[in-house]
């Protein structure tokens, strides 16, 4: 499976698109403005303590003040409130913690007001990103994330990542994290360290030092609320997640960024510069790559499932989202009623995971597959669906379907959902339509199947000016579609259909419909 990223920049936002053979599987929007981003570290004030709520309010200068629960303190929150204090009156500390005296830790059922109090400054970092009415969601617990390992200070724990699965790589990991482990500090070590050498390790850890270092430097002299510590942006994130031998390509439109990504790309993966490749042509990247196309198919409310037919409903709640999973036109010619509704539901499931990282769905997720009788094919359906989302980077866990062919899913939110508007305005009437893009995705769907259903030459129905669209430039859209399938086809404009209205004809002229 070949990956590509592809990045586009503007004035206002960068945009990367993440493809997998071709296919668009994550969508991101790095804002220039944006003042807040999973993983950034400020050192703020507490402006409220909320008994009731078992939690703090963090004044970050912003219209709602962050939110800090006293289960994301961290059990040696009172070690880090002192290493700050003693930080900001001038006493010598060393920022590598050498020689510091830890606090005794909180209990795990404790109360805020035993922990915090107004006015105290503490260092926090964002979990999550303001959403809707929500300010961001703080941790003090803080940590830095490098490519191999995730250093976590006032802690003297080593943890392997559960994604990898070889008792025996987990234990050598664990053996090696062990030996460069620096004195109060505690490492995490991610998924991306499987098959690493203890040299790699170690240079991945000198360079979170080296930000540590950096970032207790400027505790000193910062006037609260003040970001002490930037996480890399989405690009760096990108790359550092996902980096691997099955990168074909990352194309940037923007000189400026081509070359900070190959600096990136240099020291995260010396010898793989070669991967970042500049492009300068007259048609926008986007396009170039098929990516606005796929945005216009996959971000409305209805979502064709492959070129089966089948197709989803999505929609959203403030409880939850819903999608329901349809068969449509699906034809499936072989096989009873149950193997062939499993076909549709396994080839939904895959859908289904890939529209939850496309649009960064979060909360809960309620699929409504199409109803199977057999347990053996419930439970297949499920190892589908968890295979499918193997690749998804935010915690989430699925249930078992239930008897009424309902799965349910929660999938971590730390930022908001991604929305894109795919309507656009309908020439026939006030109002808005759906993309006419969709339309020739729909046609290129259904035209093969009545390929098989009709003899003969076929005609399509269409409004004037989708009919002219599909019959311009040299090979038109009609004369691929007559090539592929070698059949006679032709297009009929008809000023009574709606705009994205269409009708397959027989020769005769007999309207002809897929059951």
């Amino acid at each position: 499976m070949g990956i590509d990223l592809i990045v586009r920049s503007s004035p206002s936002a960068i945009d990367f698109a993440l493809l997998h053979d071709g296919k668009l599987v994550e969508l991101h929007r790095e804002e220039v403005r944006n003042k807040f981003q999973v993983g950034d570290i400020f050192l703020a004030k507490i402006s409220r303590v909320m008994p009731g709520l078992n939690a703090a309010f963090v004044d970050l200068k912003t219209k709602k003040d962050g939110f800090l629960h006293y289960h994301d303190l961290g059990p040696n929150v009172r070690t880090l409130l002192k290493f700050v204090k003693q930080i900001r009156s001038g006493k010598k500390v060393h920022p590598k913690l050498k020689d510091f005296k830890f606090e005794p830790p909180i209990a795990k059922d404790g109360t805020i007001q035993q922990a915090l109090q107004a006015g105290q400054q503490i260092l926090v970092q964002v979990v999550k990103e303001p959403i809707s009415t929500k300010g961001p969601r703080l941790t003090s617990e803080i940590s830095l994330a490098g490519r191999y390992l995730v250093l976590v200070p006032f802690n003297e724990k080593v943890f392997v990542s559960s994604k990898i699965e070889d008792a025996k790589e987990r234990s050598r990991l664990k053996r090696l994290t062990e030996s460069i482990r620096p004195k109060n500090f505690g490492l995490i070590v991610r998924t991306v360290a499987d098959g690493k050498k203890v040299a790699e390790l170690d240079k991945d850890l000198q360079a979170l030092m080296d930000k540590w270092v950096e970032m207790t430097q400027k505790i000193k002299g910062a006037k609260p609320p003040q970001k002490v510590f930037r996480e890399v942006g989405k690009a760096g994130l990108l790359l550092r997640d996902l980096l691997n031998e099955q990168f074909q390509s990352i194309v940037v439109d923007d000189n400026n960024l081509y070359h900070h990504f190959k600096e990136m790309v240099g020291s995260m993966a010396p010898g793989k510069e070669k991967l970042v490749k500049y492009y300068n042509a007259p048609v926008p990247i986007f396009e170039k790559y098929g990516i606005e196309k796929q945005i216009k198919t996959s971000f409305g409310r209805h979502v064709a499932v492959g070129n089966s037919g089948a197709y989803l409903i999505i929609e959203h709640t403030e409880a939850m989202h819903v999608i329901d999973v349809n068969s449509g036109t699906a034809n499936v010619k072989s096989g009873s009623q149950e193997e062939n509704a499993l076909k549709v539901n396994m080839e939904a499931a895959r859908e289904v995971a890939r529209q939850l990282r496309l649009r960064d769905m979060g909360g809960i997720i309620v699929v409504d597959f199409i109803d199977l009788q057999r347990n053996e094919h419930r439970q297949k359906l499920y190892e589908v669906l968890k295979e499918a989302m193997k690749d998804d980077r935010a915690k989430h866990k699925i249930l078992p379907p239930t008897k009424f062919g309902l799965i349910q899913i929660t999938r971590q939110r730390v930022r908001p959902e991604r929305h894109i508007e795919t309507t656009e305005p309908n020439p026939d009437c006030p109002g808005k339509t759906e993309a006419p893009v969709n339309i020739i995705h729909r046609l290129e769907t259904e035209l093969p199947k009545m390929a098989n259903l009709l003899k003969g030459k076929i005609i399509i129905a269409v409004h004037p000016f989708v009919a002219a669209y599909l019959q311009k430039g040299f090979p038109s859209w009609i004369w691929r579609q007559r090539f592929k399938l070698r059949r006679r086809i032709s297009i009929q404009p008809r000023h009574g259909l709606r705009y994205l209205e269409y009708k397959f004809l027989d020769k005769d002229g007999n309207e002809a419909e897929l059951t």
